[in-house]
């Protein structure tokens, strides 16, 4: 009999998981769990309010990719888990199986008094649009852009494209004309901007930003927003328009379940990717807290490169093989600010930043042409 794999979500780590399964094991009957059979290529979000993408041009639909993979798709949200993890509770109806993938992403933490007052970017295409039109409209004032953790969870934040959207929209004003019309303040509780990016990042941010004219306001735990301003613990400044990436947490479903958490609310894993204390549940991108330096980071690479390792261990475990495969911890990205990019690169053994080129923001928007190719 094939054996019966759910993978919950529609993002970069499900997408991934499913074509490694689907090479690793020809019969596996795959089932995807998610709203929409849909995916949406979240780095290009940086693009819209420059007009340089359209929020159509990063949907792509799933139909054709789950037909070549053979993958049935069931549309509805997760709710909850029964059975030990071997039925999926949806809001369309259960799904059982014989191993779970849960890939469905991460959730904002949206505690801090006022936040209804900044836009997260990184919330989906929606968001995007809307700075894309209140920077058309505005004639001058302060954009105001930063982002924070959680702190229970270092891992859980996402910072790179709050440095982009930053770089990408002194850019656009450049463009435009009137940047002597505009005050942008970067801000962030972390004293040290991008340590995570690996120790030369730092340096190489700060200054990107001096160059710019552009003004911080770090190391300050936040406070509160209100329609004008940004108010932290080491004081306040006005803000016409604010940015913000608050920390990351766990999907609200998962309290639906009895799966083991980490103090910061994600799905508490070891290093082959299964959720710790159950039998075969698997996690991979941003629903996971992993072991390994503080430095990983949450990002599509990252979680591609849990999902394979997930998938690899979830047809050796039905196989009834020994699963031992663990995820190469490497965080990559591409810094891009609309004409240029700098190249990031960090692993447990060496650390790479390139300055800002060109190049860098082609390879950018070649690799989105590629990834995209392969889902059409």
């Amino acid at each position: 009999m094939s054996k019966r794999i759910t993978v919950i979500g529609t993002g970069f780590a499900a997408v991934t998981a499913v074509r490694e399964l689907r090479n690793r094991d020809s019969s596996a009957e795959i089932t995807v769990i998610g709203r929409k059979a849909e995916f949406v290529f979240l780095p290009s979000l940086i693009w819209i309010p420059s007009g340089m993408r359209q929020g159509s041009d990063l949907v792509v639909g799933l139909d054709n990719f789950f037909r070549r993979m053979r993958v049935n798709f069931h549309a509805g949200e997760a709710t909850g888990l029964k059975d030990g993890g071997r039925t999926v509770v949806t809001e369309n109806g259960e799904v059982e199986n014989d191993a779970l993938l849960i890939a469905s992403g991460g959730r904002f933490i949206k505690k801090l008094p006022g936040i209804e007052n900044a836009i997260t970017p990184c919330e989906g295409i929606a968001a995007a649009e809307k700075i894309r039109d209140r920077i058309a409209e505005m004639q001058g004032g302060t954009i105001a852009i930063g982002f924070s953790g959680n702190p229970k969870e270092p891992s859980a934040m996402r910072g790179g494209p709050m440095f982009e959207f930053l770089f990408g929209i002194d850019t656009l004003l450049r463009q435009q004309g009137r940047r002597d019309q505009f005050k942008l303040v970067f801000f962030t509780p972390a004293p040290e901007p991008g340590k995570r990016l690996g120790p030369k990042a730092v340096k190489g941010l700060l200054d990107a930003m001096a160059k710019r004219g552009i003004e911080t306001h770090l190391g300050h735990k936040m406070k509160q927003f209100t329609e004008s301003k940004v108010i932290t613990e080491g004081g306040e400044f006005d803000a016409n328009l604010i940015l913000f990436m608050p920390g990351m947490t766990g999907n609200q479903w998962f309290d639906n379940t009895e799966l083991a958490r980490s103090e910061g609310g994600m799905l508490k894993a070891d290093a082959l990717c299964r959720v710790e204390g159950s039998e075969r549940i698997y996690v991979a991108g941003d629903s996971g807290s992993f072991p390994g330096p503080e430095w990983m980071p949450k990002q599509a690479h990252m979680a591609d490169l849990q999902a394979k390792a997930a998938a690899a261990n979830i047809v050796d475990e039905l196989a009834g093989r020994t699963s031992n495969t663990g995820f190469k911890v490497e965080l990559m990205c591409i810094v891009d600010s609309l004409n240029s990019g700098m190249l990031v690169t960090r692993t447990p053994k060496r650390n790479l930043m390139l300055p800002p080129l060109r190049i860098g923001h082609w390879a950018k928007r070649i690799f989105e042409w590629w990834y995209l190719r392969g889902l059409r």
